[in-house]
């Protein structure tokens, strides 16, 4: 008992000064406030901060302050109307803060000195009047500094090359400014959003950029290179002539060679003219195709490779693989067993046989690891995809049958269903409908027409929510697969002509050479099925995927097979997530406030579907139900805020 009255004495005295120490640190830190809020015009949107009160009170929190354990990390003062100046003065002594968001306000002049708080890890300053110059070591102290947004300013000059030496640099956004000179040597493998789109830079593309999107480059006339189809032509120098004394016999020999050299650059120009016009008329030709790549090629593991098939579709060229198949016979229409050497397993077009094939007019629309699609349009006017597939040899004549035709009796409003397939030891034929307007794929990226603008919020959810439909299905059906799907990506999705999702290439992993699985199938990416293999929760990671890629309107490089381009998905929402920075997420084109709590709901169920560790994933059963009670009323957010995903923020929380 001695001992307890001679340490409790001390243990008050501890008690006394962390609360101490704690109320100073809040009261220094409102006085802070208040004299940021005091630079500020029109700042009624932070009405909240009162003198007298605590920054970090749960019962009277100040709108836009984030806190940690009673201390101030950040402030997102995002679209508040403020105008006027920014005391960074003010914000030197706090400590704790790690993030600051400005974004979408009123502000102007040149960049506030927020270098000065070397602690920071975010700043956003978006969606402003900034104008000027940048200093070019204006990040050299910010060591910890990770994102930087600065889009949608008036800045001018050069991109600050102190850039180059952010160790830990994650995200890089300057598009819609007036940069100019070239791009800095930004090479670090942490770097995983970027976008200098809409400046005034010129110079090469340097291959450390390269694997972002070559829309991240658009809208600079003097940028080239590889990436976004220019060329980088070297500028010869022209040394002005030396001045030499001539006689008349050279003055003749000058001629003699002025005359060749005319005839010479006469028919170098001829030549070029001809180039020209020949590559205006393929370019033209190429234009012609109204159809998109929708069969992505994995195989090469290239972002170069993806996007050249977010273009328009080329050449027609005869399908080499009927001739192979031989002729066969003219097959009935009665729709069921072997109609010219197609075996067909739906009712709905068993109107031509292979002979039909062979004579009809095809374009090639990709190829991949499995084999080349075609687009084929019969003399009957009857259009169908065409698969011609290399890799599908594990099984025999009998058993493939089988599995199609299970594939065949599958029917659902989300599910595009095989036709017909014809076999031959060596090579398979798997026939589909033809859906014109498309894939998720290419009306995400490729298109900017009509069908993209039709990619309204609204939409989008349509989308998601027809997928998760056609996936639940298919996992009822397919019950008894490791893989019910195996293939889902938006490549994969088609869309009809009211936006309705149609999902292809399910089922095939049966079907698919062991070696080539994890090359061939997108549900391989999931991340335990390197050491664990694959179950339907790799389904489950697929869909989160889409349901990212729908949200952010990002090209995700878990789709190339080296992640060699487009966007870490799986690491910017879990970034976002933790940072409080959901709206960033989102596409521009659908972020709405009215919106707002739908869209982060089903962010964060993509989030939670995309999780590493499996057990801690969605099943498929409790993502869509979720993904329904996502509502919609007269187009605004209507849905119940079930709080299912308590853990999101606290699993992805960035210790500072």
């Amino acid at each position: 008992m001695a001992f307890d009255w001679h340490f409790h004495p001390f243990l008050f005295l501890f008690i006394t000064f962390t609360l101490q120490f704690s109320l100073t640190s809040s009261v220094s830190e409102s006085e802070s406030l208040i004299r940021l809020k005091k630079s500020f015009t029109n700042a009624g949107a932070i009405s909240s901060w009162l003198p007298g009160s605590v920054p970090c009170n749960k019962q009277a929190h100040w709108r836009g302050v984030v806190c940690f354990n009673g201390i101030v990390t950040g402030l997102h003062l995002e679209n508040m109307g403020l105008s006027g100046a920014i005391d960074v003065d003010a914000l030197a002594n706090m400590q704790g803060l790690r993030s600051v968001s400005f974004a979408y306000n009123y502000f102007t002049g040149t960049i506030p000195a927020l270098n000065r708080l070397g602690y920071l890890k975010a700043v956003y300053l978006r969606g402003n009047q900034f104008s000027g110059e940048i200093p070019s070591d204006f990040f050299l102290k910010m060591k910890s500094l990770k994102k930087v947004w600065f889009s949608d300013n008036n800045f001018s000059g050069g991109i600050p090359s102190s850039l180059a030496e952010l160790s830990r640099l994650s995200e890089l956004h300057l598009e819609n400014n007036q940069f100019s000179g070239t791009i800095p040597s930004i090479d670090q493998p942490t770097l995983m959003s970027f976008n200098v789109s809409n400046n005034k830079l010129d110079g090469e593309i340097t291959p450390n950029l390269a694997r972002f999107n070559s829309s991240s480059f658009r809208g600079n006339d003097g940028l080239c290179g590889e990436k976004i189809g220019k060329g980088c032509e070297l500028q010869g120098s022209s040394e002005p002539p030396t001045d030499v004394g001539v006689d008349a016999n050279m003055m003749v020999s000058d001629n003699k060679r002025n005359s060749v050299a005319m005839t010479v650059a006469g028919l170098v120009t001829l030549a070029v003219l001809l180039v020209s016009i020949i590559a205006v008329v393929i370019f033209r030709m190429r234009r012609r195709g109204k159809d998109f790549d929708a069969i992505e090629h994995r195989s090469t593991g290239d972002a170069a490779a993806l996007e050249a098939q977010v273009s328009l579709s080329t050449r027609p060229k005869e399908m080499e693989v009927a001739k192979k198949m031989g002729s066969g016979r003219k097959g009935s229409n009665n729709g069921r067993g072997v109609v010219g050497e197609l075996v067909f397993v739906n009712n709905e077009k068993s109107v031509f046989g292979l002979p039909d094939l062979m004579k009809a007019s095809a374009e090639v629309l990709g190829n991949g690891v499995l084999g080349s699609s075609y687009k084929t349009q019969m003399a009957n006017g009857v259009v169908v995809v065409v698969k011609r597939m290399r890799e599908m040899n594990t099984l025999s004549k009998s058993q493939f049958n089988a599995e199609i035709r299970k594939l065949g009796r599958l029917h659902h409003p989300h599910i595009l269903t095989p036709l017909a397939f014809h076999y031959q030891p060596d090579e398979k034929l798997l026939i589909y409908d033809f859906v014109p307007k498309g894939s998720l794929l290419y009306l995400l990226h490729g298109d900017r027409g009509p069908s993209h603008d039709e990619l309204s919020w609204s939409v989008r959810l349509k989308i998601v929510q027809g997928i998760a439909k056609g996936l639940g299905y298919l996992h009822t059906e397919l019950a008894p697969s490791n893989l019910p799907h195996g293939n889902l990506k938006s490549s994969n999705v088609f869309l009809s002509n009211d936006n309705e999702p149609l999902l292809s290439e399910f089922g095939l992993s049966p079907l698919i050479s062991p070696p080539l699985l994890a090359q061939a199938l997108f549900g391989y990416e999931a991340p335990e099925a390197a050491e664990f293999g694959v179950s339907p929760k790799s389904d489950v990671y697929c869909l989160g995927i889409i349901i990212l890629e729908i949200l952010s309107g990002k090209l995700p490089s878990q789709y190339l097979n080296n992640a060699r381009g487009g966007t870490d998905v799986v690491r910017w929402v879990e970034s976002a997530i933790s940072d409080g920075r959901e709206t960033d997420f989102l596409d521009p084109e659908i972020e709405s406030s009215k919106n707002s709590r739908c869209q982060k709901q089903l962010l964060g169920i993509g989030a939670a579907c995309v999780k590493r560790n499996p057990e801690q994933r969605l099943d498929i059963t409790q993502a869509i139900q979720l993904i329904q009670e996502i509502e919609l009323e007269d187009g605004d957010c209507a849905g119940r805020t079930t709080q299912v995903l308590p853990s999101l923020r606290d699993g992805y929380a960035d210790a500072s």
